[in-house]
């Protein structure tokens, strides 16, 4: 595919390219594009038949112990496998008797006990007629949601200090990037220096820190797809997880004046590619077999930096990933990029269990000079045309509805703006649409200003045929503004592009496209912690540039996500006795809350968490986490208005700190009347590891107004907050 038709099949892949089968799809926003197209979410021609019995990952017999993963070699482990074999034999036995047009494609007992079925025309109704069968569902679609400034905002550094700084962070920890592959071709990916490691999969696509390459999907087996890295993706979300410590980087001709590196520079990659060649979606069983083969192959952490729609509390991927964890595997997943909005957090980010990522803006990108009216701004360059000289002609400001600025999502007057740089506003429909509409006008070229805060993104095409070729160019918000009162007024872009980064002001605004809580059926808080995932720049494969290596700046929460991934590597590491849901835990609990602020004009703190989640990760608090809580924040559910319940919780505290503490608990709260949340007792004491319970509960008056209500419970030891979770209950 071509650099910007791939761009767009992520966009729908961030949206859906990480697709999963038949499960639901939550939709991962495209990186760089404004693209609005529906994708489907789902694939009626296959289904996810769950078997009776419970997976490996989950039997009382086979779970590993705490901090443990579980082993093949047991003899228990090997009996129970043995059994659950036999029941999927004994299930497909049935299924080519009772519906002989149907056919098992795919096998599964770690994450769930299931098997993939192609359905030939059958109903879900007619494979599940046994009773050998739990539950049945379609499969959903997922795609790809997509002195480095974004290390310095979580605090890596200082984190990797704690333990022999950049030479090892991450070192020996694996991380499997479920996406569209790897380019191991990439410096930030060179094994030079890393020991010998076994190599999985295809070898023509591995080295020793890129150590699996294997390619899953089932249903285009005559295509004869490989692990390669087609697409960009992975390679980018790969780089931000574990690229090589101080990795030198340029943009078009642009040096970029910092050697970049990832979360966890010294990791150890898996490709796992479910989106090969040129496909834009991936079923569910197909990522199901990419998590299980990485579970199998030894991975601590995987990414998934993809979604779909959701469909229900019970969609079977989000059980997969809850059953991974609770067998000792971090998943970081892509809250969604359907935002603004509640209630669109997708699949399987919104599993209870996830580690979910919420996006956050890096004030940094590179540009040209735009001048006019003796002001000068930086307008960031990306897919589309540049000017090869200065440019300079009258500014056409195109007024409209949007901060007084057209959309230009329809065709302009022919001739209206012939000869003149035009200036627009982000919003409503996909760039190469406002773009191919101003050139229809006989724009000269054109600025596209920003419609949220923070700065300017580099612009992606949407991948149709026919893509406009006028210089286009995106200012900041507040530049769009000042550019708009200098309607007429010679205006000079520049043909020298710069690296420019930006005032800490643009820094941790919240992305206006990702995706919010609270989860569909149950009500949960999603997502859990939020990262940087807007102008994030990483590697990108070699075909995507005329001068290799290769890096780009993306959007989405497609790019929050590996930040969590590398982050959950990093403490990882540091602590490997510790549990996955310990690991999530010392993440999203100790992030920094109070400090992400408003899309809408860049200053307003975002205290609600399902926008925000537990806040803005702090990699150096995570490493150095006393306290992990489970679940990471608590839902009462949905309370019906005139009810006047009053709802209890559990939340299990344990002692992460090596020595016995007494912690304080306190409820504080954020937003809402009518309901009243407290802790059972304001304090408790454990000896180093141990755990207890204590109760938390929501009393909503009678007549409570309706809408979310929401607290936070602190822990604090030694008169310091230690941790945090976000309690929220609905009134409906």
């Amino acid at each position: 595919m071509t650099r910007n038709a791939f761009r767009m099949a992520a966009m729908a892949a961030a949206i859906s390219t990480l697709g999963l089968g038949a499960l639901s799809v939550p939709a991962v926003a495209g990186q760089n594009s404004d693209n609005t197209a529906a994708r489907p979410t789902q694939d009626n021609s296959v289904a996810l038949v769950v078997l009776n019995g419970d997976p490996l990952s989950t039997y009382v017999k086979t779970k590993p112990a705490k901090g443990k993963k579980i082993d093949f070699g047991n003899t228990n482990v090997k009996a129970y496998r043995a059994q659950l074999s036999a029941l999927r034999n004994d299930y497909k036995a049935w299924l080519r008797a009772n519906v002989p047009g149907a056919k098992v494609t795919g096998e599964f007992d770690i994450a769930l006990n299931a098997v993939a079925v192609q359905l030939n025309g059958a109903s879900l109704a007619q494979v599940s007629g046994t009773s050998m069968v739990k539950s049945a569902q379609y499969q959903a679609l997922y795609y790809p949601s997509a002195a480095d400034p974004d290390l310095a905002l979580i605090s890596a550094p200082a984190a990797w200090a704690t333990a022999g700084g950049s030479a090892t962070a991450g070192d020996g920890i694996r991380v499997a990037i479920v996406d569209s592959g790897i380019d191991t071709t990439h410096p930030c990916f060179a094994d030079t220096g890393y020991p010998a490691q076994t190599q999985v999969g295809d070898r023509s696509f591995t080295n020793n820190k890129v150590i699996a390459a294997k390619v899953f999907s089932n249903r285009t087996p005559q295509r004869g797809y490989t692990a390669e890295a087609v697409g960009e993706h992975g390679t980018h979300v790969a780089g931000t997880v574990a690229c090589n410590y101080a990795t030198p980087a340029k943009v078009g001709n642009v040096t970029i004046p910092y050697g970049i590196s990832g979360v966890a520079p010294r990791a150890l990659l898996g490709n796992y590619n479910v989106f090969p060649g040129d496909l834009a979606n991936a079923r569910s069983e197909d990522i199901l077999n990419a998590l299980e083969a990485a579970y199998a192959d030894g991975f601590d952490v995987a990414n998934m930096s993809l979604g779909g729609g959701s469909h229900g509390a019970q969609d079977l991927l989000t059980v997969a990933v809850d059953n991974l964890d609770q067998a000792n595997m971090v998943v970081a997943v892509a809250n969604g990029n359907s935002g603004p909005g509640f209630s669109t957090v997708e699949s399987p980010g919104m599993a209870a269990r996830a580690l979910s990522a919420g996006a956050s803006t890096v004030p940094h990108f590179v540009g040209v000079p735009i001048s006019a009216a003796g002001g000068s701004y930086g307008g960031a360059t990306g897919d589309f045309g540049t000017v090869t000289a200065p440019l300079t002609a009258p500014l056409a400001v195109v007024t409209g509805s949007v901060n007084g600025l057209n959309t230009a999502c329809s065709a302009l007057p022919a001739g209206s703006l012939s000869g003149q740089i035009a200036l627009i506003t982000r919003g409503s429909c996909s760039f190469s649409t406002k773009i191919r509409n101003v050139q229809g006008a006989g724009a000269a070229a054109v600025v596209v200003s920003n419609n949220v805060a923070g700065t300017p993104i580099a612009m992606g095409t949407d991948g149709t045929a026919g893509q406009p070729t006028i210089p286009a160019y995106m200012v900041a918000l507040e530049d769009g503004m000042s550019l708009k009162a200098a309607a007429g007024a010679a205006t000079t872009i520049s043909n020298t592009a710069a690296y420019f980064l930006t005032s800490s002001a643009n820094a941790d605004i919240m992305a206006g496209f990702s995706s919010q809580g609270p989860t569909d059926v149950d009500v949960r808080v999603k997502p859990d912690v939020v990262a940087p995932g807007v102008n994030v720049l990483s590697s990108i494969p070699h075909q995507f540039c005329s001068a290799p290596p290769c890096f780009a700046f993306f959007q989405g929460t497609s790019m929050a996500t590996p930040h969590l991934a590398g982050s959950a590597a990093i403490v990882r590491q540091q602590h490997p006795d510790w549990s996955a849901a310990n690991v999530r835990s010392a993440i999203v609990n100790t992030a920094d809350w109070g400090v992400l602020k408003a899309a809408s004009n860049g200053s307003t703190i975002v205290y609600d968490g399902n926008t925000a989640g537990a806040g803005r990760e702090n990699l150096a608090a995570a490493v150095n986490a006393k306290v992990a809580l489970d679940p990471v924040s608590v839902s009462f559910g949905a309370v019906p208005s005139g009810s006047g319940q009053t709802r209890s919780a559990t939340v299990t505290l344990t002692n992460l700190s090596g020595a016995a503490q007494t912690y304080s608990l306190a409820v504080s709260p954020v937003s809402g009347s009518g309901v009243g949340f407290s802790v059972s007792t304001p304090s408790v004491t454990l000896a180093a590891g141990a755990s207890t319970t204590v109760s938390v509960s929501a009393n909503a008056a009678q007549g409570a107004t309706a809408g979310g209500k929401q607290a936070v419970l602190w822990i604090s030891s030694g008169g310091a907050p230690v941790a945090h979770a976000v309690l929220y209950t609905l009134v409906k």
